[in-house]
């Protein structure tokens, strides 16, 4: 197989999972955490009677649920978040929880589905594989200062008495009842994004045990009318916050513990977690990443003529600028503008997702002759621009969702998110610069540029926020963020002449090349897969295709050493593609890579990238 044959056999690929609407959805993995969290949910809100029309449904649901969870338990006892995933010490625990919660209800309901031998294994290769993580304190090593996600797990494990409520860190709920413009001033102790949940855990852990300051007491009680309010007002028609079965499932079962079972939140809560069950029992992270693969696609496509009638496909057009935000966004108060990651009610505009229409977008553009056709999307081009700077740090650098909350990681600046920003600015300011001279802010530009400069380690590489590799030390994946550092210096190098006169790029750029070809692997791809037989990492097919499709924008391609690199780098991707690899993709971490999922055609996008003419 040769390079075009193994393009078109994606290509073809990528076309059949191609929607009747024009797009593409994907498919995301199962996730052993989402079916943790969703268990406990659907638990309690049998044992408390919610919505007793749905009993029967909810205990069937719980019973397929732990079927799962007991099939893919992994070896050493515990669980990672997806069925490819190594365990993790908060999963795990999220499991136990799940497991004691759910246990006399599958026993009363279906005593012989479950021996009771098979509960009494499985559960002790927990309890042994927890007591080697150190337990509680092992979770809050994992995470930290930041209380995002330790809350909400021990919060799950006092549910089912594993814990006294006295080891769950009260959270200030009432400050929900501010505008979002002082969240930033707050310092709060769990990320933008987690406003449902640190309502939710918040009052459940003021309901089980209320602090002792009476004028404390008088305010969070005060609070709890206003701060549900604040929860119904973000809560997305499809009733899932984020269209995250384990935020949703934190926010539900608080509810319904703290007393508020019958609220219109958990009851869409309860639907969302209903309809988001796959077949096998599980859940999985996230409904879908429709946008993202679609904006992914977009630009992966080629100059041939099959691919340029996707690209002028009206339905496609239609779909991305409906997709738009149009309003402030209740949850993050985002304003009009920006993408996010699907189509569905329960997504929030965030920068790579923007960054990525944008530069969708302009490709569609480059291939419209119509100037009717091309206005429209013109418009939501520098709408998302506009997006983009509102959000820029004052690093330099771009936060995924919120400009200025802090250190936390979502709201911080990343390298990959700020290289996929200054990128789109590139190229809707060379489409739009005819009559919008000033779309892009010079020093804003330049201050982004500074800050991906200053963020290269010291051998050349830059560590990105959103992608993780399980198989490397402290879960990083310097091969993800060097690749899409690289890929937007190449770009700023041709549209700003100014750093490279300076020498600033060329010298990050060599550094950056210098560290890959040494990273390198003697099979010719990049990049850390399972082990192989004789005891090394295999390369993996997403890694490899991601730093081919940057370095061959590379200025000295040409370069003896570099041309031997990428030959050798091909010949790797081709033969895994030949052999089929693309149909299994690999975990890969996000939120700074303690989280874990996998998209099914990351494999095919990254590849068909790195391969297109």
């Amino acid at each position: 197989m040769d390079k075009i044959t193994a393009y078109q056999l994606l290509l073809k690929e990528l076309i059949d999972r191609r929607t009747a609407d024009g797009h593409w959805i994907g498919r995301l993995s199962t996730s052993a955490l989402s079916t943790a969290t969703a268990i406990s949910t659907f638990s309690l809100a049998v044992s408390e009677d919610v919505l007793p029309e749905k009993q029967e449904r909810f205990t069937e649901m719980i019973s397929n649920a732990v079927g799962w969870l007991f099939q893919h338990q992994n070896e050493d006892g515990g669980w990672g978040d997806t069925d490819r995933s190594f365990s993790n010490s908060s999963t795990a625990f999220l499991v136990k929880s799940a497991l004691t919660l759910a246990r006399p209800l599958i026993q009363s309901a279906f005593p012989d589905s479950i021996s009771e031998e098979e509960w009494n294994v499985r559960l002790k290769d927990l309890d042994r594989y927890l007591d080697d993580q150190k337990g509680i304190e092992g979770i809050r090593e994992r995470y930290g200062k930041d209380k995002t996600f330790v809350v909400p797990i021990l919060a799950n494990a006092a549910l089912a008495g594993l814990v006294p409520w006295k080891e769950v860190a009260p959270l200030p709920f009432e400050l929900a009842v501010l505008p979002h413009t002082f969240f930033r001033f707050l310092r709060l102790p769990v990320v933008s994004y987690a406003i449902p949940a640190l309502v939710a855990i918040g009052q459940l852990r003021f309901y089980k045990l209320p602090p002792r300051c009476g004028i404390l007491k008088g305010i969070r009680k005060k609070a709890i009318i206003p701060t549900l309010d604040k929860l119904r007002s973000m809560q997305p028609v499809s009733g899932g916050y984020l269209e995250a079965a384990p935020l949703a499932s934190f926010v539900g079962m608080s509810l319904i513990a703290a007393g508020q079972k019958d609220h219109p939140v958990v009851r869409g809560i309860l639907r969302f977690l209903e309809n988001s069950v796959l077949e096998d029992g599980s859940f999985p992270i996230d409904t879908n990443l429709a946008f993202w693969t679609t904006s992914l696609a977009v630009n992966a496509l080629g100059p041939d003529e099959e691919e340029k009638g996707i690209l002028l496909d009206r339905r496609l057009h239609q779909w991305i600028l409906n997709c738009q935000h149009r309003t402030q966004h209740p949850f993050t108060a985002a304003a009009p503008g920006g993408w996010a990651w699907t189509d569905l009610t329960g997504g929030v505009p965030d920068a790579d997702d923007t960054s990525g229409a944008i530069l969708a977008l302009a490709k569609i553009v480059q291939n419209l002759e119509s100037e009717e056709d091309r206005i429209p999307l013109l418009h939501a081009m520098e709408k998302g621009i506009e997006w983009l700077r509102r959000i820029q740090n004052r690093d330099g650098g771009f936060p995924t969702f919120c400009r200025g909350w802090g250190t936390l990681p979502f709201d911080r600046s990343s390298v990959d998110i700020t290289a996929h920003a200054l990128r789109a600015m590139i190229a809707a300011h060379l489409l739009l610069k005819e009559n919008k001279s000033d779309l892009i802010d010079s020093r804003s530009f330049r201050s982004g540029l500074k800050y991906l400069l200053r963020s290269q380690k010291e051998r050349g590489y830059w560590l990105p926020l959103w992608f993780g590799n399980q198989f490397e030390r402290e879960d990083e994946n310097p091969y993800y963020g060097t690749a899409k550092v690289l890929r937007a210096l190449y770009e700023v190098q041709s549209f700003d002449p100014f750093f490279s006169q300076n020498g600033e790029i060329p010298e990050a750029i060599q550094r950056a090349r210098k560290w890959c070809l040494s990273v390198q692997n003697k099979d010719g791809g990049w990049g850390r897969g399972a082990r192989n037989s004789e005891g090394t990492f295999t390369s993996s097919l997403e890694e490899t295709a991601l730093l081919l499709g940057a370095l061959r924008y590379d200025p000295n391609a040409a370069d003896p050493e570099l041309s031997a690199a990428l030959s050798a780098g091909y010949s790797r991707l081709v033969k895994m593609i030949e052999e089929r690899k693309y149909e299994k993709a690999s975990p890969i971490g996000f939120y700074f890579a303690k989280l874990w999922y996998y998209e099914d055609l990351y494999p095919i996008l990254f590849a068909l990238d790195a391969l297109r003419a």
